[in-house]
């Protein structure tokens, strides 16, 4: 018998790999790569990736600002791009590049930082095309997406996204992609109620399900992509979702594994459901009271983008630390 991670590739599910690690990546094969500031910085201070460190602090450099602020920002950039270059010769496909998380609540503010960001890639050779901007699934997150979708062509992955009200707005706003966090709303759950969950019961499968069922439900575009696994259950819990991103301890264990992994989503299963259909598109009212409504997705959104600023600014040291040496 095939692999369980074969099986979930055969389900109609693309792999995604969830790391800053070039060599986990090329190992399981996945068809694009996820990163954000948390991935980058454990894999930034693994001694093969010195190199990426030692280019981006050249290039701030080079650039001069007089600012050492500046000049930090500007070899985080380029740190951000050399990794995603370098994950783009392992991968066929897309590699996700995060907008700086200090940005989750200014959408002009994003908007900018992803057209520098991809006009670095272009200075590296790598088309647009080949990436996905990462922002948080804030209001402004997804208002940015929806000019870098709509007006420059540039395709977006909403991310720190827990709850169907943001969803609906992501979709609504045209963006490519979508990564909801399986994981981190069980968290939620165990902590808020003591109790241990199994695969068919775990809210956060729940979530993405329902999630796949709306897009399916009224024809949406925009890819669902899992993410954020805690067990191996989760994932084959999802077989046939869209996409997951999968981090490489997870992808080791489903290539280890034979068990058998039937396909649990369908369109066609989606199309036959009583769902109602809301819309927040010129509504930034209704969205926030909504999503206010669930205690759990802010509660998580919140610690989300906190927790990405703080390991950003960690990054940001270590960068600020060799440009003065």
């Amino acid at each position: 018998m095939s692999t369980s991670l074969d099986q979930l590739k055969n389900s109609g599910t693309v792999v995604v790999s969830d790391s800053g690690d070039f060599a986990s990546i090329g190992k399981y094969k996945p068809q694009d790569a996820t990163t954000n500031p948390s991935l980058i910085l454990v894999a930034s201070k693994k001694p093969e990736y010195a190199k990426l460190i030692d280019v981006a602090v050249a290039y701030a450099k080079e650039k001069g600002a007089s600012d050492i602020e500046q000049q930090v920002d500007d070899a985080l950039d380029r740190l951000l791009v050399e990794f995603g270059k370098e994950i783009l010769n392992i991968v066929p496909g897309k590699v996700s590049t995060e907008v700086d998380a200090r940005f989750s609540f200014d959408t002009k503010a994003s908007v900018d930082k992803a057209l520098h960001i991809i006009e670095l890639y272009k200075e590296q050779g790598v088309p647009k095309e080949r990436v996905l901007i990462k922002l948080a699934s804030t209001w402004e997150g997804i208002k940015a997406a929806e000019i870098l979708q709509r007006d420059h062509g540039i395709n977006c992955n909403l991310t720190l996204m827990f709850s169907l009200v943001q969803a609906i707005a992501a979709a609504e706003a045209g963006a490519f992609l979508i990564s909801p966090f399986v994981g981190r709303i069980l968290d939620w759950f165990k902590a808020a109620t003591k109790k241990d969950y199994t695969k068919e019961e775990d809210p956060g499968v729940s979530s993405v399900k329902s999630i796949y069922n709306y897009y399916k439900k009224f024809g949406y575009n925009t890819i669902v992509m899992g993410a954020s696994f805690r067990n191996v259950g989760e994932i084959t819990e999802l077989a046939g979702c869209d996409y997951l991103t999968i981090a490489p301890s997870l992808l080791e264990e489903l290539s280890n594994s034979q068990e058998a992994v039937p396909k649990k989503l369908e369109p066609s299963t989606a199309s036959s459901l009583d769902i109602e259909k809301k819309t927040y598109i010129n509504d930034e009212a209704e969205f926030r009271f909504d999503f206010n409504e669930d205690q759990m997705a802010v509660e998580k959104l919140r610690e989300g983008i906190s927790k990405f600023a703080a390991d950003a600014i960690t990054l940001k040291d270590i960068i600020k630390e060799k440009i003065q040496a």
